[in-house]
């Protein structure tokens, strides 16, 4: 079959077919209005998202920073010594 001559029969049915109202008026101005300011940049949609994690890594990192700087309940600061000692102090367990 020609591709010209299908084109005019499946033009030709088209023109048959009455619109359905049920399409908003000039909706399809509208979506090509939105495809044209669209960014079709892809580093341009990397850099959007990666600046957005940062945000989220920002903020975690400040809420955990506040999380271990909380004072905490012992009555007995941990230093260096007592944590290097301390496997020592504890009773041996026989293997």
């Amino acid at each position: 079959m020609d591709l010209s001559e299908l084109q005019r029969k499946l033009f030709a049915q088209a023109r048959l077919v009455k619109p359905s109202d049920a399409v908003p008026y000039a909706f399809e101005k509208r979506v090509m209005a939105r495809l044209q300011h669209a960014p079709a940049d892809g580093w341009l949609l990397w850099g959007r998202a990666l600046w957005r994690a940062a945000a989220a890594c920002v903020a975690v990192s400040l809420v955990l920073s506040l999380w271990s700087a909380w004072p905490t309940r012992d009555k007995e600061p941990v230093t260096l010594e007592s944590a290097v000692f301390a496997a020592a102090e504890e009773p041996n367990d026989a293997w």
